[in-house]
This record gives structure tokens, sequence and C-alpha cells, in this order.
């Protein structure tokens, strides 16, 4: 599951369990986009957060992820290297505001004096950087070169409220944040998250129907649209299973639910799945399906 989560001052070897965490080499998607991985304190099984360089001539980078220094150099390097190939960058976009996506901002930006760009919802909860430019939905970005590109700005709330996507239409790319990956899976918080909203945005990202999704973890994701869907029906499936939970025990505290709802689950990874069945609650709960007794959930009359 990915999500941002908690860390000391560990290095990021230590966060890892790795002695010497891997390198992942910057790479040519196409010839308006290239990725580079960073270390990040994401959640496992992903180790890396993607940055992306968008453009031909004029560029925008995509996600200032890591707060770890090393990794800061090696991105600084890499926007540097951009620049000097006769490139010019222009801003820092940012998806959402999880830690393992804005680790990096405040230094990144100081040190390649870039502006950075992101929701208002987002340079909220952004602490410690400034947000110059606030995109909101149906806002363009617009960037010359031998094929200027032109990348239209969605609100795809659900997994942050103020997530953006970014798509260029005429190729079919789509910029997507921390809306599906291609390694884990997606946490949707109860609290910080909403599922009814999150479920919505994967069904208007399907009906896209993209060439190729550029998620924040893993590799591209060709047939884009394939991937919502079938995310959208696992929520359905695991929604299911809570509903048959809550009819076969009467109802009960998450505590209580979480072994009948998620027992085809790795006992390990039931602290992430308890979060999942409170968001699913309260979507159930809002819907007039469930309702909410104490700490205790019970199905609708």
């Amino acid at each position: 599951m990915t999500t941002d989560r908690a860390k000391g001052d560990a290095s990021p070897a230590e966060e890892t369990g790795s002695s010497a965490p891997r390198r992942i080499e910057p790479r040519v998607i196409a010839p308006h986009v290239q990725s580079f991985a960073t270390l990040t304190p994401t959640l496992p099984p992903a180790t890396h957060t993607q940055s992306y360089a968008l453009g031909e001539r004029e560029v925008v980078l995509v996600e200032p992820a890591s707060p770890y220094p090393e990794e800061q150099s090696e991105w600084i390097a890499w926007a540097r290297g951009i620049a000097s190939s006769g490139r010019q960058i222009v801003a820092i976009f940012v998806t959402h505001h999880h830690a393992d996506h804005i680790g990096g901002a405040q230094v990144l930006s100081r040190e390649l004096g870039l502006p950075l760009w992101a929701h208002e919802e987002t340079a909220l909860r952004m602490k410690s950087a400034k947000v110059a430019r606030m995109l909101a939905e149906g806002d363009e970005i617009v960037l010359e070169g031998p094929t200027p590109s032109r990348w239209e700005v969605l609100h795809t709330t659900g997994h942050a409220p103020g997530h953006l996507c970014l798509l260029e239409r005429e190729r079919g790319t789509l910029v997507v944040g921390d809306m599906v990956a291609s390694v884990g899976t997606i946490l949707i918080e109860p609290h910080d998250g909403d599922m009814i909203a999150y479920l919505a945005s994967l069904t208007r990202l399907a009906e896209l129907e993209a060439n190729t999704a550029l998620p924040a973890h893993g590799d591209p994701i060709s047939t884009p649209s394939r991937l919502f869907r079938a995310y959208g029906a696992h929520r359905a499936m695991r929604e299911g299973a809570i509903i048959d939970a809550l009819r076969s025990v009467g109802g009960g505290t998450l505590d209580e639910l979480l072994p009948k709802a998620y027992g085809d689950t790795n006992a390990l990874l039931w602290p992430l799945a308890k979060l999942s069945l409170e968001a699913h609650l309260i979507k159930l709960v809002r819907e007039g399906r469930a309702r909410a007794d104490g700490d205790r959930f019970v199905l609708a009359a």
C-alpha cells in the first residue's frame, strides 16, 4: 500500500533494510517524458517515488519527492543535466501533499531557483514550502518545443484533497501520482482521503482511455484504463466482504470486523487494512447503507 509514513532520522539504507539502496537510472519514456526515481519514505513493496521531466524544450519537473540529502543531490544533478542540454525548466509540479511526494520540495525549489506549482489544498498542507502557482481543474500547462505539449490539469480527489493528475491528450499521456501504482497498491486513509471521491476519480480516469499512465510508484502503465477499472472492481469486492462481515456478526468495532473482512490479507498488513476498512465504512455510512453506533458499525435497517 502506497502512502506516506512518519520517519525518524534513520538513513535510507536503514529504513529499507539495505546496506546499499539500489540506484534506479534515469529513463527516457518518450520524447516528451523522462523519469528519475529517488528513495523515499513510502510503504513497501514500493521503495522509490518516480519524478518526471515533462516537455521537449520547456520542461516541468514532477514530484520533488525525497527528504534524504543524498537523494536530493542526485535529483538536483538530474535537473541540472536537463538544463545543460539546452532545455529550460520552468517549474516543479506537485501531485499532492504526502511526505513521499514533497519531501524535497523546499530544498529542490530553493537550490534550482524554481517555483512550486500545486493545488490550493496541497499548498495549505505544505508547511515548509511556498507554492507559487495554484493549479485547479481546467487549467493548462503549455510547454513549448519541437512538438509543443499541452497538459490539462485534472483535480482527482479521494487519495488526497488536492490530488492533481496531468493529461497530455495529443499523445494520450497521463501523470497519475498516487491514483494507482504499478508496484504495491494505494491506501485511502479514512480522514485524509475519501473513498467515494476516489472511486469517482478512478472512473473518470478510466473513461479517458489514455495510452500511458505515469505513476509515482513503479513503471509506466500501458492500457491504464484497464488498471483503473481493476482497482474499482477490487474496491467493490472488498466492500462486499465488509458488508458480509457486518451481516454475519450483526455489526462490530473496527477490530472485530477486521479479521472477517480482511481474512485473506496477511496479518502483518492489518494495521493498514484497518485504515482501509474504516474508509469503506465511512463511505457506507454516508451512503445510508450502514450506521455508526459509538465505535461500532452496523448495517442500516
